[in-house]
């Protein structure tokens, strides 16, 4: 007789039903796991013996077999010890065969047969959901796979408590979700002395979810403007939300089950490796602009970063996706991100004030910015020059809009572009608009249109270019509540493209 266990097995953020399969025959006394395991299956063997120790079960002294179905799909991870031990637990008639078939089951367990907690358990649900069984986990997890609300989630704090609630003796009370992580601001806009230009095209970009670089010399407030990007920003959809979770979950980001509505912000640093950003490493786990999914991906010294780590985005950024390709695998993980990039305009930082320019200017800023690519340069919808601040503005009262009051314009506009592309899965924002749609939304007036075609001759706009000051100069009209796009909106979109270095 073979007994019959269900989990899954994460390819990026799909879950892929394993079946796990018990026999237990004659023979020499053994115990072995078959069905491509990597070292952490492997290793459950020994963690299941000792848990059915601490509960007083004896394994037979025969030939235990353990098969993971389908066997080409590489098991990585230790969340296969629970669908192990119901297994075995089934093949010796301890818990009934039918209950366990009908449940989805993750989780690790330690040598005492308490379950420990395991990433990937949101994601697990939904796989549970779609072939309609319950799901089993951890009690730590419970919270956090209770979101997905399409099934039933189990969590129990060992093996000795699944048995019971098998058995009929306790059973399990189904798991509730978490709490919505809900996080304050303290940093304001207003915060930001002078810089009203930077500030409006921050508020433009979180509008539309445009890319931005910011270049100035040290001190002038680049990170200072980024950091506040968080409070203006709308929060996460329904649907959003459960995606980016998804992707934190694989990453072990969820903290007790609490589910965010808040847009990730990733800040890595320039010494980040390819794999850390893009994604890959031991079990090809997602890098940091897929954790950026629907936030915002904070790249300070932008051209500080290797070249090669650079170059990588370029996909990304055009397809919002990024696929990891491995030997053994290709992952998909999606990146629909916005990318705030700082950067200075040389190496010393003093390109525009002669009296502590180093002697190599103006050589040392094209060299200095050389080191992004013009492709990449390309994709960049917005870039302004950010100044220094004088120390006598430094003591004036705050000035400009705050967080708050930027939120509201950009809600307002979300609100728009929610509506327009309704029904169009492919796109939510004014970022995500091509094709048919662009020229559909985006067509400017006749003023405009002369306007930009001037500036595309002018400056030799690329294709891409022209389109991203279409997409820009819509979602300022969206900011200002205008159904048609007009010359100002035009060249407003036209001089945060042109206002920064390399300005085609």
């Amino acid at each position: 007789m073979v007994s019959r266990a269900y989990t899954v097995a994460f390819e990026g953020i799909e879950a892929r039903m394993v079946e796990v399969q018990c026999a237990i025959t004659a023979g020499l006394p053994s115990f072995a796991i078959v069905g491509l395991p990597d070292k952490a299956v492997s290793e459950a063997r020994e963690r299941v013996r000792a848990a059915m120790t601490a509960m007083s079960i004896a394994l037979p002294s025969k030939r235990i077999t353990i098969n993971l179905s389908p066997a080409d799909v590489l098991k990585v991870g230790s969340h296969f010890d629970l669908p192990i031990a119901l297994a075995l637990l089934a093949a010796l008639e301890i818990i009934p065969s039918e209950d366990v078939e009908n449940t989805v089951a993750l989780g690790e367990l330690s040598l005492d047969g308490s379950l420990i907690q395991v990433i990937g358990a949101l994601p697990a649900a939904m796989a549970a959901a779609e072939h309609d069984r319950a799901l089993l986990c951890p009690k730590a997890c419970g919270a956090e796979a209770a979101w997905v609300g399409a099934t039933q989630v189990l969590a129990a704090g060992s093996l000795a408590d699944v048995v019971r609630h098998y058995t009929g003796q306790s059973p399990l009370s189904p798991a509730v979700a978490g709490e919505v992580q809900r996080e304050t601001h303290s940093r304001d806009m207003r915060d930001v002395k002078g810089q009203e230009r930077a500030k409006r095209a921050l508020e433009i970009a979180a509008a539309g979810r445009h890319h931005v670089l910011m270049t100035g010399s040290p001190g002038s407030g680049k990170s200072m403007l980024a950091a506040r990007l968080p409070g203006i920003l709308p929060p996460l959809s329904a649907a959003e939300a459960l995606e980016t979770s998804m992707i934190h979950s694989l990453s072990g980001l969820l903290d007790e089950g609490g589910i965010s509505r808040e847009r990730p912000f990733r800040e890595p640093h320039h010494t980040a490796s390819m794999a850390a950003i893009v994604g890959g490493g031991r079990g090809a786990k997602p890098g940091e602009i897929s954790l950026a999914h629907n936030g915002v991906l904070f790249m300070d010294e932008f051209p500080e970063y290797n070249r090669a780590v650079l170059e990588t985005l370029r996909q990304p950024i055009e397809t919002g996706e990024v696929v990891v390709a491995r030997a053994n695998a290709h992952i998909r993980y999606p990146c629909r991100f916005m990318l705030v990039a700082a950067a200075n305009p040389c190496k010393c930082g003093h390109l525009a004030d002669p009296a502590r320019a180093c002697a190599r200017v103006p050589v040392c800023g094209e060299e200095y910015l050389g080191r992004i690519s013009g492709p990449l340069m390309d994709r960049f919808d917005l870039r302004i020059d950010v100044p220094p601040v004088a120390f006598s503005d430094l003591d004036l009262p705050e000035t400009g809009d705050s967080s708050a009051d930027m939120a509201a314009r950009i809600a307002s506009a979300r609100t728009l572009q929610e509506a327009r592309f309704e029904g169009h899965d492919d796109m939510r924002v004014n970022a995500d608009a091509e094709g048919a749609m662009l020229e559909e939304i985006a067509t400017p007036d006749d003023e405009g249109r002369a306007l930009l075609l001037k500036v595309a001759e002018r400056f030799g706009l690329s294709a891409r270019g022209y389109h991203r000051v279409l997409r820009v100069a819509r979602t300022i009209a969206d900011l200002e509540g205008e159904e048609n796009v007009r010359k100002p909106h035009v060249a407003e979109a036209v001089s945060f493209r042109l206002s920064a270095t390399k300005e085609v």
